[in-house]
């Protein structure tokens, strides 16, 4: 299937999705989320995807925000939709059953942090920069930013961020912890896929139920949290993988591990 705002590539387990709107510096608008929202839908169902990266066509931007310009002509009623769809979107992205990684190949500002946040992980080229400027516009972050941000940082310091709107560098992401790794822009897509084909290779269930355990139980108390846990790892017990893992231990072999989530 062809698309208009993104590109999508497979190969060999790992899905690839690029922001293609590189005149506008891949702003998000309506029609990437009428895009991006069914093929997420889509990756879900496919048991032959084990890994997704999504990154941002060119070497400027990985989304540089929502598109102001469509944003300005919204009233009050088409705006809550415009975010309420982009919501929608960044929740098919986190629930994704697969491990997800954001390669931040430049700004990530506004929607473009949201989007990278509601990955697992994030890993940034050096020229990349991040922030939630929508205060200066006389908005706030509008696609999560001021939810999962504060999950990830501490609300003091998101605080900082979204009241003053400011950019911090790919280092400083690093520091304050929601990015992981920070590479030459060259590298970037090198390494990512290399920790994605290492990702891959381990059983479907156990990373599914693993993603599972830590999104839910970092919404709960510790005591329910362990229950999660409990529960994720019973789950995997019942998989073919846990039986070729186990028995490829003990033989001293690689396991090769085919199991997925349909039973």
């Amino acid at each position: 299937m062809s698309y208009n705002t993104i590109v999508f590539e497979e190969e060999n387990g790992i899905a690839t999705i690029t922001i293609n709107r590189p005149k506008s510096m891949n702003a998000l608008n309506t029609e990437v989320f009428h895009e991006l929202t069914p093929l997420l839908e889509k990756i879900a169902l496919n048991e032959d995807i084990r890994v997704l990266i999504i990154t941002g066509a060119g070497e400027k931007a990985f989304v540089a925000g929502a598109d102001i310009s469509e944003l300005a002509e919204l009233n009050a009623l088409q705006g809550k939709y415009f975010v309420k769809t982009g919501h929608d979107c960044m929740a098919k992205l986190q629930e994704l059953p697969i491990p997800v990684i954001a390669a931040v190949n430049g700004f990530a500002l506004g929607g473009g942090l949201e989007l990278a946040l509601a990955c697992d992980f994030i890993y940034a080229s050096e020229n990349a920069k991040f922030g939630l400027p929508e205060i200066t516009l006389g908005l706030i972050p509008g696609f999560g930013g001021t939810q999962r941000l504060a999950r990830i940082i501490g609300k003091n310091i998101a605080k900082e961020m979204i009241f003053t709107g400011k950019t911090i560098s790919a280092e400083e992401a690093l520091k304050l912890g929601f990015v992981n790794k920070v590479l030459p822009q060259a590298s970037l897509l090198e390494e990512t896929n290399k920790t994605a084909k290492s990702i891959a290779q381990k059983g479907k269930v156990a990373l599914n139920a693993a993603k599972h355990a830590v999104n839910k139980g970092g919404e709960v108390d510790l005591t329910t949290g362990c229950s999660i846990e409990i529960d994720a790892f019973g789950l995997c017990m019942a998989s073919e993988d846990a039986q070729e893992g186990t028995a490829a231990f003990l033989e001293k072999r690689k396991p090769d591990f085919k199991g997925n989530l349909k039973g």
